[in-house]
């Protein structure tokens, strides 16, 4: 008798904690799309219900049987009787207990049966829906079906889509690709609610010119070497950011500006990208960008902009709203910023992240470039055609998103960075204090140094040489013994390292960094080697792999500091030439300089330029191209053209009769159109004429009337596309027009064409805005 209540109490509680493993696995309501297995794990559990009923049941019945065995034998007789029955009163009461669990048992069954029968009717309809589902046939989404076809193979392949509601039904895919995703029609069994007029949004926050730094400060944020250097460099420039600001503020006159929301992400200083800048910034590492990171974060802080700065994927995805997986499916909210800083890594991770949102939102990218993109690398079709294809390339941007360091290519906006402003009283201390005969070499890492003995003893002649290379325990072996090597400098100490300085020499590496503007602005003469040819990704290592051909642009060390400051700041000679670097040598320690910085590279300039490009730049709006001449019909005729000949006759202008001019940044008032010689880019043939090459004028003399105007004949006209277009091949009398609009370019040249090249004015000190851009 007690072997038989012990089993049935260990029968008890085994059914129990298999019931309750039922339940907890198989919760109603744990997700909407989850249906199927739930209405399955339930009829499961219903199972488990009645199964314990019936052993329960049956375990009453042989209780009972016992019982009456017991009392129909003298089962106390003899001794037996030793064992007095008191002992099973619990037995008595056990078995009560069973009893009433066997009824609520009972009663559970029933009930659950009552409600999985409700549930399953319900769950009948919702899957005969789900798999009646058919792929709707409708002209206006036709990727649809192709679509669905892919999802059936592959929709397992990403956690996001079952994220989603994706379970593998042809309804889960229509719902998704309708309502997630858009490539195809609305279910109309679909719930949805009536779409009602959304309210006008409110009107945006103005931006105000801000007055302290200190909340930027902690936006950047704390954990790297290179985040240390960036606030260094924000708390040394901060009154001249403030001073600037103010004198913005009042040129601008109370002027409207919206306040932007802008994320700001520096892939390359994140873990996945290797973060390999922040180690070797007490090393003597490149800077440039890091400088140049710095600068930006204060410009836009200081404009009124609001901010969100990331360094890592994580925070990355978290600003987005990337939803879980692999970075197949859309953004799960609207993006909810108007700007996105980055870089070339930054880009990368958002494309891989973002899914069809990169799409339809990176064009509100902007991208930090340190060397630029030019629109034959950055058009992916045809630098796969025409061998442009590079590491960095083929993102089918506008080419004006990619902001560079320095203006070498007007395809892309220029960026820049800032250089320390000096008073009158630093200005006039610094002349004092010149030392005629000392010169410091512009590079911080020891292969710099190698294989210039040559240079350096004849410069040794002359001056005394100093160095701020890197170095831990033992001098480097590539730095002779005459120099005097003060080993990595912080900021301040190579400034005034700089402020003594007669010479700032550079040995042709590293490429157009911010030190020889620095120098300039501390009164140094900047000598740099001229190379011949010039550097380029076609016969230079460094430039391999680079989305720029930078064709006879890189002609020395620093092409901007050649081309935009020039002597007697800037001196580039051949080297190869001993006695022409020696001249120059004596030449300089006899000349006077002040100290000079470009105003674009003022905190002032970088204000301005930016607060430009945030208030104009639009490239969420896109402007057609005319009809190809193979599409127009005789009653389609072209407007009259909105050029004219300029009054020499050498050029055309935007016509004072032209009508409303059209609403376009820059003003197309500034517009003048020049034809190129064979040899020259349209960066080049603006320069010839004190202009700057301006690619968002190619759209208005993109069109035949234009070489009519010019007087150019043309046997043939021909829309192609090509980063050369518009052009005209002489010779053959064949004209040829750009049918990309992506491939509007002011570099590229070819001996065989003469191109149209839009031109415009450009500010005093600040290239990148015309005189009315501001």
């Amino acid at each position: 008798r007690i072997f038989v209540l012990g089993i049935g109490f260990f029968t008890l509680c085994f059914l129990m904690t298999s019931l309750g493993g039922q339940f907890s696995a198989k919760r109603l309501g744990d997700s909407p799309f989850t249906i199927r297995t739930e209405v399955m794990g339930a009829l499961e559990s219903r199972g488990v219900l009645r199964r314990m009923s019936d052993m329960l049941e049956m375990l009453m019945k042989r209780m009972d049987i016992l019982a009456r065995l017991e009392n129909s034998t003298d089962f106390h007789k003899g001794d037996e009787a030793r064992f007095p029955l008191d002992r099973f009163q619990p037995a008595a009461g056990l078995m009560e207990r069973i009893q009433a669990i066997a009824q609520n048992v009972s009663d559970i069954a029933i009930k659950v049966d009552q409600i999985l029968r409700n549930s399953l009717l319900n769950g009948k309809v919702m899957e005969g829906r789900r798999d009646q589902c058919e792929v709707p046939r409708d002209p206006k989404y036709p990727d649809c079906a192709g679509k669905v076809e892919w999802m059936r193979a592959r929709w397992t392949s990403d956690p996001c889509y079952a994220f989603f509601g994706v379970d593998g039904t042809e309804c889960s895919f229509l719902i998704y690709l309708s309502e997630v995703e858009w490539f195809c029609p609305p279910l109309p069994w679909r719930n949805r609610t009536v779409a009602v007029p959304s309210p006008p949004p409110p009107p945006r926050a103005q931006a105000a010119f801000r007055r302290d730094l200190a909340r930027l400060l902690e936006l950047i944020g704390t954990g790297k070497e290179s985040l240390s250097f960036m606030k260094k460099r924000i708390r040394h420039l901060a009154q001249q950011w403030l001073r600037a600001a103010r004198r913005l503020e009042e040129k601008l006159a109370g002027r409207q500006r919206d306040q932007k929301h802008i994320l700001i992400h520096i892939g390359f200083l994140t873990e996945e990208s290797g973060d390999v800048f922040s180690p070797r910034v007490l090393k003597g590492g490149p800077l440039g960008e890091m400088v140049q990171w710095a600068d930006i974060l204060a410009a836009l802080f200081v404009l009124g902009h609001s901010l969100r700065v990331t360094v890592s994927l994580k925070e990355l995805q978290s600003h987005l709203g990337v939803p879980p997986g692999r970075g197949n499916c859309p953004l799960t909210s609207p993006l909810p910023f108007d700007l996105i800083y980055t870089d070339y890594h930054g880009l990368q991770q958002m494309k891989q992240h973002m899914g069809l949102s990169f799409k339809k939102y990176r064009c509100r990218v902007r991208v930090i470039d340190t060397f630029g993109t030019e629109p034959a690398y950055n058009h992916e079709e045809y630098a796969t055609l025409r061998g442009y294809r590079t590491n960095w390339g083929y993102w089918n941007l506008q080419p004006a998103q990619f902001m560079t360091m320095f203006p070498h290519t007007p395809d892309n906006s220029f960026m820049g960075f800032v250089s320390e402003e000096l008073n009158q009283t630093e200005r006039q201390l610094i002349k004092a204090n010149k030392v005629s005969s000392m010169a410091v070499v512009y590079g911080k890492e020891a292969s710099i140094w190698k294989g210039k003995e040559k240079f350096l003893a004849i410069l040794n002649k002359y001056m005394e040489i100093h160095g701020t290379v890197y170095y831990e325990t033992q001098r480097p072996p590539e730095v002779p013994a005459f120099v005097k090597n003060h080993g990595l400098l912080p900021q301040h100490e190579f400034q005034q390292l700089l402020r003594k300085a007669k010479l700032f020499i550079g040995f042709g590496f590293p490429y157009e960094g911010p030190a020889p503007l620095e120098a300039i602005a501390n009164g140094c003469v900047f000598l740099q080697a001229r190379f011949n040819p010039p550097h380029s990704s076609l016969n230079h290592e460094f430039f391999r792999g680079k989305p720029t051909s930078r064709e006879a642009s890189v002609s020395s060390q620093h092409p901007y500091a050649e081309d935009f400051i020039g002597k007697p700041h800037v001196w580039t000679v051949d080297y190869n030439n001993s006695e022409e670097f020696e001249a120059a040598i004596k030449t300089i320690m006899r000349t006077q300089v002040d100290p000079y910085l470009p105003y674009e590279y003022t905190c002032e300039g970088m204000l301005e330029r930016i607060h430009a490009y945030i208030q104009h730049q639009d490239f969420c709006t896109t402007s057609s191209l005319p009809p190809s001449p193979k599409t127009k019909t005789p009653a389609m005729q072209s407007p009259p053209s909105p050029l004219a000949l300029s009054p020499n006759a050498t050029h055309l202008v935007w016509s004072p009769s032209a009508g409303r001019a059209p609403q376009a940044w820059p003003p197309v008032a500034s517009l003048q159109v020049w034809v190129s010689e064979p040899q020259h880019t349209c960066t080049e043939t603006c320069r010839r004429h004190g202009l700057v090459c301006e690619p968002t004028f190619f759209r208005f003399l993109n069109k035949e009337e234009v070489f009519l105007q010019l007087s150019i004949a043309c046997d043939s006209t021909e829309f192609e596309m090509n980063h050369l277009y518009p052009a005209v091949a002489e010779n053959v009398r064949e004209c040829y027009l750009q049918k990309e609009p992506l491939l509007f370019s002011c570099a590229g040249y070819n001996t065989k064409y003469r191109r149209l090249c839009p031109c415009r004015d450009f500010r005093q000190g600040q290239v990148a805005l015309c005189r009315d851009c501001l």
